[in-house]
């Protein structure tokens, strides 16, 4: 407790005022003094700058149609030397793009989506990074067109009770596909599951993006993930390299910035191959048990474009970028594809050259390869 003496004036005699008046001056300027000399506080500690992402990325994996084939998916990937005999990444700051289609087809879709949701963590970590977009088989599943899958596909999630629930919004894999993109950036390379149509070049990639996760989150194919000439579903650029065609392909590319579109979705003759006189690279190799194609995928590096495999030496690939122009408008859009009426699928792969028209997605689409009995 503070204790507060109170002195009579007329009862202190002169000198011992004259001290405690010296006394408190004193104190006065001792504590004056203690208050210059205290440092001041320290400003608070400003907050970790996040992590930059590398303006140029130096080297890119793109991986094509999986189907159900993890075997496969393992052997691309080794070839490309981004995971070890383990399975445990070792691609260090490289990026992985899958682009799209790992459902339907074959026994193994959900070891597959399991290796690529461990390994984007492992990936991140290494300072690289893991992109698994959405396909148009990924749309059909989540949004309830069980046509391609397998009986064993959905006994690896334990009937259709339990695959029901592992798809939908709120399930391990439904949620974890509904957060991907459709369409992706790196460097000057756009990454789409079937190709990017003047149709929706119009829009950001953001926009497109938000689009597509905004029709699965309600298991929806209403609009672009159901667009027969949208990202998920055009074979345009794998199927036609008219100058109508190359025109378009040039104006989506100054759109967005880009020189070059990887693209899936259309099963190539020749492996990875190159196609719109060196802009498109079309990776979808048939890679599964159910086409009988090899485990090769595409690497982006200070090298060029090259694919590797599993039972070849790496290839040089012929790219060419179109001429560096400033970003132009876009062109009057062209008339999508014509939607046919569903057809018996084909048994065999898509003719090269053949027209680039579409089924409705709520049934097989025309053209698209589907191997005997499924």
């Amino acid at each position: 407790m503070r204790m507060t003496r109170r002195f009579r004036v007329s009862a202190v005699r002169p000198w011992a005022a004259s001290m405690l008046v010296l006394m408190a001056t004193a104190s006065a300027a001792v504590a004056a003094d203690n208050d210059r000399a205290a440092p001041p506080p320290p400003p608070p500690e400003a907050p970790a700058a996040a992590q930059p992402q590398p303006a140029v990325i130096e080297r890119i994996v793109a991986v094509g149609d999986v189907h159900g084939d993890h075997a496969q998916l393992i052997r691309a990937l080794r070839a490309a030397e981004v995971i070890d005999a383990e399975g445990k990444w070792i691609g260090g700051k490289t990026h992985l793009v899958q682009t799209g289609d790992v459902f339907d087809r074959g026994p193994t879709s959900r070891q597959a989506m399991d290796l690529l949701m461990r390994l984007e963590g492992e990936a991140a970590r290494a300072g690289g990074g893991v992109h698994a977009l959405i396909g148009n088989h990924e749309a059909m599943v989540l949004a309830g067109n069980w046509s391609y899958l397998t009986a064993d596909e959905i006994d690896s999630f334990g009937g259709e009770e339990e695959f029901r629930k592992a798809v939908g919004p709120e399930g391990k894999y439904g949620k974890w596909i509904r957060s991907h993109d459709a369409v992706l950036k790196l460097n000057d390379v756009l990454f789409v599951h079937g190709g990017l149509r003047a149709s929706w070049a119009g829009q950001s990639l953001k926009e497109i993006n938000d689009a597509v996760r905004s029709e699965l989150a309600e298991s929806k194919m209403e609009d672009v993930a159901g667009d027969p000439s949208g990202p998920l579903w055009d074979r345009r650029y794998s199927l036609d390299e008219s100058p109508e065609v190359l025109e378009e392909l040039d104006a989506v590319l100054r759109r967005h910035g880009a020189r070059f579109m990887v693209v899936g979705h259309t099963v190539t003759r020749e492996r990875v191959a190159v196609r719109c006189e060196g802009r498109v690279v079309c990776i979808d190799v048939g890679m599964s048990a159910a086409y009988g194609g090899p485990a090769a995928c595409l690497v982006i590096d200070k090298d060029g474009f090259r694919e590797v495999s599993h039972d070849r030496p790496p290839r040089k690939l012929e790219v060419r970028a179109p001429a560096a122009v400033p970003v132009a408008p876009m062109p009057t859009t062209p008339a999508p594809a014509t939607p046919q009426s569903p057809a018996t699928p084909s048994d065999t792969v898509a003719p090269a050259k053949a027209p680039p028209t579409k089924a409705s997605p709520s049934a097989a689409p025309q053209g698209e390869p589907v191997p005997a009995g499924h």
